[in-house]
């Protein structure tokens, strides 16, 4: 399995962002005969969801170091002191001052204590792992290679200067940058910031994230009956969101008829969610709401179907001002194709709202010929073992049971792919590490 270029960072700048996304949507909606704009190629897509995130004025506050995790650092993340502050002892053992053997002092020095006196040339003192080295100690002897006889100590070992002393600022000096704005806040990171002497820290928070769930179909309980289906997408989709570093704030349900178109153009028209994501109604049937709803509510369309199978009449549309708005994004009804719009739109989008960089692009080789799509591109689930990407079977637009014995989807150019050949791969959010990737 081969890393490839990273995908291309959210711009420093909105200006720049903004360039970039008028480039990307001048090719998204290239037409061959300056008719309606024909899908999306799947790449440009992707490209077009990240400078639209990137493009969006950046919000910042501080938080409490437990309320940071799976944010960004919206400022350097600078050392407020010497890491350790003083010179401190790596073991449990005796501090020795001058070559042995030492005359054995009474007491011991313990992590936590007030300064110990310093130590006179020839003498020892028993000190735990963290305490403070008193002044003019030598090094400190582990416990295991030394041994007392009467009031002396003896070392069963030769002594090295400084041995097993980690010395004031061994770790940073005061001031010194711990790690860059826009890295992401893991458990590691809380730590780091902790010892560093932080109580809280600026961050960009995590987009926050409604889901509108379209469809009289759509049973929440029970076994399917009677041309009724189970609402496979819910279950799936705020847990998903969650790993990939999104707050969910809530699901909402409507109908397909216009009562239900009207209280769709009301929750598009007042969510405060930075991003909506609906499910289904993004085709062109008699009861696919969702593009006459962001006519009505005036937004504008940034991705209106991608050229991926399974996933085609996915969109991206942005509310609002260019700098401020909100966006909402179109997934199909049937459960792959959602998962391919997750992947395609949602979660490059969502990566670059909150200011965490793209996942590094990587390849495997696949295991066997993988039928493509004369024109499109094609999300296949698979296994990974050690040398290969293994394709698996079901995996039609309304299925669920490839992709959830998958590890990743593979990226099938058009025309297929033979076996052994390279191909992308896209992690899924529970093998990759989930919300601090």
């Amino acid at each position: 399995m081969t890393p490839t270029d990273a995908d291309r960072a959210p711009a420093g700048a909105a200006g720049s962002a903004e360039q970039a996304l008028e480039e990307a949507l001048a090719l998204v909606n290239r037409t061959p005969d300056g008719g309606v704009p024909r899908a999306a190629a799947w790449p440009r897509a992707r490209d077009t969801a990240v400078h639209a995130g990137a493009g969006t004025r950046a919000r910042t506050h501080r938080v409490p170091l437990a309320d940071a995790l799976g944010d960004v650092l919206a400022e350097p993340l600078d050392a407020l002191s010497d890491l350790p502050s003083f010179d401190t002892s790596a073991m449990d053992g005796w501090a020795v001052a001058g070559p042995g053997p030492w005359a054995v002092r009474d007491g011991g020095v313990l992590a936590g204590c007030e300064r110990p006196e310093p130590l006179a040339d020839g003498e020892a003192v028993r000190i735990a792992t963290g305490a403070r080295v008193p002044a003019d100690t030598t090094a400190v002897i582990r416990s295991e290679h030394c041994r007392e006889k009467g009031a002396q100590l003896f070392a069963d070992r030769s002594v090295l200067t400084g041995q097993d002393i980690r010395p004031r600022g061994q770790e940073c000096r005061s001031g010194d940058l711990l790690l860059p704005a826009g890295s992401l806040v893991t458990p590691a990171v809380l730590g780091l910031a902790a010892a560093a002497g932080y109580d809280e820290l600026a961050t960009r928070p995590r987009p926050c994230v409604e889901i509108l769930v379209l469809g009289d179909e759509l049973l929440t309980a029970g076994r399917p009956h009677d041309g009724l289906i189970r609402d496979a997408l819910s279950p799936m989709l705020a847990p998903w969101l969650t790993r990939v570093g999104a707050e969910v704030t809530g699901t909402r349900r409507f109908g397909d008829d216009a009562a239900g178109a009207a209280a769709l153009l009301e929750a598009v028209s007042s969510s405060t969610a930075d991003v909506l994501i609906t499910t289904g109604g993004t085709a062109a049937g008699p009861v696919d709401h969702v593009h006459p709803v962001l006519a009505e509510a005036g937004a504008e369309l940034l991705v209106d179907g991608v050229a991926v199978r399974p996933g085609h009449p996915m969109l991206l549309a942005r509310i609002g001002g260019r700098a401020d708005g909100r966006y909402l994004v179109g997934l199909p009804g049937n459960p792959l194709a959602a998962v391919s719009g997750l992947l395609t739109l949602a979660e490059p989008l969502l990566r670059a709202l909150a200011g965490r960089r793209g996942r590094p692009r990587w390849t495997a080789v696949v295991r066997g010929d993988v039928p493509g799509h004369p024109h499109d591109t094609r999300l296949v689930p698979v296994v990974l073992t050690d040398e290969h990407a293994v394709p698996l079977r079901y995996n039609g637009p309304a299925m669920l049971r490839g992709v959830a014995a998958a590890d990743a989807l593979a990226v099938v150019p058009p025309h297929g792919a033979r076996s052994g050949q390279d191909l992308e791969i896209l992690d899924l959010p529970w093998t990759s590490g989930g919300c601090f990737t």
